[in-house]
């Protein structure tokens, strides 16, 4: 799928992500193109840090959603292993992430590395 009809309309089209899972894809987009701006605007304030510095020369390879769970309407956790590469060493990073709604908008709290 274009990254238009994924992410770029969460991104930058002001559109919020209707569930966790499209919010988790759009944060790894963001990722991908450095976009901290909008990390922080979707991690909850409750545990948002006060600034966030990306890590310089990651390469993102690429990202497998593994499971998505709603708890109920405003709680989910998305498991998902996003693959990346470093100084030419290859990475994996594999996490069940935890979302909640609030205000009709879905926002990352945290995560459990795997």
């Amino acid at each position: 799928m274009p990254f238009e009809g994924c992410c770029g309309r969460y991104l930058d089209g002001g559109t919020p992500a209707p569930d966790a899972e499209h919010l988790m894809r759009s944060r790894y987009s963001a990722f991908v193109l450095g976009r901290a701006d909008y990390l922080l605007d979707t991690w909850h304030p409750g545990t948002r840090p006060a600034e966030l510095a990306l890590e310089p020369g990651v390469k993102w390879l690429g990202l497998a959603v593994k499971a998505h769970r709603a708890q109920d309407a405003d709680h989910a956790t998305v498991a998902f292993v996003a693959r990346s590469r470093v100084g030419g060493q290859g990475h994996r990073l594999h996490e069940t992430s935890c979302f909640v709604r609030e205000g009709g908008r879905w926002y990352y709290v945290d995560g459990v590395f795997e």
